[in-house]
């Protein structure tokens, strides 16, 4: 049988599985682990229906080889997982093997709550039994080691708007079409820094110009002031700041700025100072 309807997705090149060391698992048995992480929206909430996660160990036209990972169904609320904080969906033993792809089947009640407070269902183009498939690439699950999966979902790039909702139903304002970098352990760069004033709540922006085809990763701001950015390849860095509020009344407005010549190496945390968006 044919996998089920999916969405579009628009995946990032950045993906893999890497290998964390020994583990006391079953002699004969690998231990695989999938979280969740993101780079969020101007939301307050967004809430995934989550029912079951899948992966795919045959070969790709082989549609037998699709198993049901132990997990939980569960309502997500992926905002709770920013700046380097992660869900643990899955944690167990599995079958040494190469699998091809994985696979989250989303249940029917996906929404957002604005900054207007108010809750909007999330629709589906491909309707709400879609699952979202992510292809693997080169993974071999060794007896021994454990190797952890972090799905990065990126809100701002996966949240449509369609304006004032559809027709006659306003509650119906936004389209989920998830993007979703797959990012490989062993990728461990990473940009943190501050803005102020915390409250223009930008979203941030690291544009990777080292390479001929940019690589775009983002994220917000928290209610402090404080970004992180996780996993990144290393390379030279564009980093870019858009505030996503405006100032008070009697203040300077605040302003878009730009980092440039921002390096980044494996296994090192590359340090902003202080971005002032309201000179």
């Amino acid at each position: 049988m044919k996998p089920l309807a999916l969405f579009s997705l628009a995946a990032l090149t950045a993906f893999g599985l890497a290998s964390c060391g020994k583990d006391d698992n079953k002699s004969g048995d690998a231990k695989l682990q999938i979280r969740l992480t993101d780079a969020p929206g101007d939301f307050r909430a967004v809430s995934l229906d989550v029912q079951r996660i899948e992966l795919h160990i045959n070969p790709e036209n082989d549609p037998n080889g699709w198993q049901t990972l132990p997990f939980t169904p569960q309502a997500i609320n992926v905002l709770d997982y920013v700046n380097g904080r992660s869900a643990l969906l899955v944690d167990t033993d599995f079958d040494p093997g190469t699998p091809q792809e994985i696979r989250l089947v989303l249940g029917p009640n996906n929404f957002v709550v604005g900054r207007d407070g108010q809750q909007y269902a999330l629709k589906t183009p491909s309707g709400q039994t879609s699952g979202v498939k992510l292809q693997l690439q080169n993974v071999t699950l060794t007896a021994g080691q454990t190797y952890q999966l972090l799905l990065d979902f990126d809100v701002a790039k996966s949240i449509v708007e369609r304006g004032n909702g559809n027709g006659n139903n306003p509650n119906e304002r936004y389209l989920l079409k998830p993007v979703i970098r797959v990012v490989a352990q062993d990728l461990n760069g990473a940009i943190r820094g501050t803005v102020s004033p915390a409250a223009a709540l930008p979203q941030v922006l690291a544009i990777r110009t080292s390479i001929t085809r940019a690589d775009t990763f983002s994220t917000m701001a928290d209610a402090g002031g404080a970004y992180q950015l996780l996993s990144l390849p290393a390379g030279t860095y564009t980093v870019k700041y858009f505030p996503t509020t405006s100032a008070p009344s009697g203040q300077n407005r605040y302003q878009d700025a730009t980092r440039t010549g921002v390096g980044v190496t494996n296994n090192a945390t590359t340090v902003i100072e202080n971005v002032n968006l309201q000179p």
